[in-house]
C-alpha cells in the first residue's frame, strides 16, 4: 500500500513530468523502481558506449552492473589503476553515447539544479555525451529554483561529502554547509539546467520514492 507521502508523489510526479516536457526534456514518472532499469535500457541502443557520474540512485538500481551484464561497452572510472588513469577515463566519458546521472534537485516547473566538485558530472550533463539519462527520486523535487538550490547546497552536498571521509571541509566535520572555499570542497560548480537543448537529449525518469541523497 502506498504511504501518504508516496500518494502525494503520485499526484505531483506527473505534473513535474509535464513541466519537464514543456522545457524540452523527455520525462517519465514511475511510482516505484521496479520497472525503471528496464526503461533505462530501452532508451539505450545496444551499440552505445555508456558511462556515469557518481549517482547513488543509479548504483542503488544496479544500472552500472546491468550495463556490463547486458554487453554494453562501458567507461568505468572506478576500474582505474591510478589517479591519472581515473582522470583520463573521466575525460573519455565526455565522448560516450549515453551518460547516466542523478540530480541534486528538480523544481516543480521542470528545472534541474546540480553542484559538482571537479565539474565532470555537470559538464557531461551540459555537453558531450549524445544523451543523458537522469534517474531521481521524488525527494529531489522542490517548489522553485531558490529552494532547489538550497536543497542542493545545504542537504545534498553535506551528505555527499560524507562519501569522502578524509576531505577537509566544514561539512565533513559538522554535517552542515559551511560555505567553504577549501580546495577539497565538493561545491565548486553550480549548474542550473533551465531547459534541454537540443530537445530530448536529457531524459528524466522520476520515481515516487525517496532515493539518493
Amino acid at each position: 500500500m502506498r504511504t501518504p507521502k508516496e500518494m502525494a508523489y503520485d499526484k505531483l510526479g506527473p505534473r513535474v513530468v509535464k513541466a519537464l516536457e514543456n522545457r524540452f526534456f523527455k520525462a517519465w514518472y514511475y511510482p516505484d523502481s521496479t520497472e525503471v532499469a528496464e526503461k533505462v535500457f530501452s532508451l539505450i541502443p545496444k551499440t552505445d558506449t555508456i558511462s556515469w557520474g557518481g549517482s547513488l540512485t543509479s548504483v542503488g538500481l544496479n544500472l552500472p552492473v546491468l550495463a556490463v551484464e547486458k554487453g554494453y561497452k562501458v567507461i568505468d572510472r572506478d576500474k582505474a589503476a591510478s589517479p591519472e588513469e581515473r582522470n583520463e577515463l573521466m575525460r573519455q566519458a565526455f565522448f560516450c553515447d549515453t551518460y547516466l546521472i542523478g540530480t541534486n534537485a528538480i523544481t516543480e516547473d521542470g528545472q534541474l539544479v546540480n553542484i559538482d566538485g571537479i565539474g565532470n558530472r555537470v559538464a557531461a550533463m551540459t555537453f558531450g555525451p549524445k544523451q543523458v539519462i537522469v534517474v531521481a527520486g521524488m525527494n529531489k523535487v522542490r517548489k522553485n529554483l531558490d529552494v532547489a538550490l538550497a536543497r542542493a547546497k545545504t542537504i545534498a552536498a553535506p551528505m555527499n561529502a560524507q562519501r569522502f571521509p578524509n576531505a577537509k571541509t566544514p561539512c565533513n566535520e559538522t554535517g552542515a554547509c559551511g560555505d567553504c572555499i577549501s580546495q577539497e570542497s565538493i561545491c565548486s560548480y553550480f549548474l542550473h539546467t533551465r531547459m534541454c537543448k537540443p530537445a530530448g537529449r536529457i531524459k528524466v525518469i522520476l520515481i515516487g520514492q525517496d532515493l539518493g541523497l
